[in-house]
C-alpha cells in the first residue's frame, strides 16, 4: 500500500538518498554537494523555497514505512504566465517502477499546482531518458527543444 503524503523534515535523509540514487541514474554521482543541514534549512527553515511529496509504503515487513519515490518543487516566476510550479525532481526507486507510483506523485503535483492558482508545472528530462520521456507523453507534456540549459556555478 503505497501513500502519497507531504514531505516532512523527518524524510529529509531518505530524500537525500534519493536524490543521490537519481544522480546515479543520470551519470552525475559526484554532483550531490548539498549538506543535510542545507537541505533542510531551505525546506523546513523560517523561509522554505522548497516542497515536496513522498511515495511511503505503510504496509511492509520493515518495523518504519518506507519511502520509494519522491516529488521535489518549488515555485518559479514567468513574467509571461506568472506564477508557476517547477518540478525539481521526481523519482521512484527502481525496484519500484512500474507499481503506478510515479503516477501518483505526478498526479499530486498536478492538483498541488491548482489548489495553488499556479498557472502550470514545468521541468527537464534528459533527452536520452526514453522512459521519463514516455511517461510526461501520456500527460500530453510539451516538449520543447529551442531552449539550452544555461548555469553558472
Amino acid at each position: 500500500m503505497i501513500t502519497i503524503r507531504r514531505a516532512a523534515q523527518k524524510d529529509c535523509v531518505r530524500i537525500l538518498e534519493l536524490i543521490q540514487e537519481l544522480a546515479d541514474f543520470e551519470k552525475a554521482p559526484d554532483e550531490v554537494t548539498v549538506t543535510l543541514d542545507h537541505f533542510i534549512e531551505s525546506g523546513f527553515g523560517q523561509n522554505p523555497v522548497w516542497w515536496a511529496f513522498v511515495a511511503e509504503e505503510t504496509e511492509s515487513t520493515e518495523s518504519q514505512p518506507i519511502i520509494h519515490g519522491f516529488a521535489l518543487y518549488y515555485i518559479r516566476y514567468s513574467t509571461w504566465k506568472g506564477q508557476r510550479m517547477y518540478l525539481e525532481d521526481i523519482l521512484v526507486t527502481k525496484k519500484m517502477r512500474g507499481k503506478h507510483i510515479g503516477k501518483q506523485l505526478f498526479e499530486r503535483l498536478m492538483v498541488e499546482a491548482k489548489e495553488k492558482n499556479l498557472k502550470g508545472i514545468v521541468w527537464q528530462v534528459l533527452n536520452w531518458n526514453e522512459p521519463a520521456i514516455q511517461f510526461y507523453k501520456k500527460y500530453n507534456a510539451s516538449f520543447d527543444g529551442e531552449w539550452i540549459n544555461c548555469s553558472i556555478n
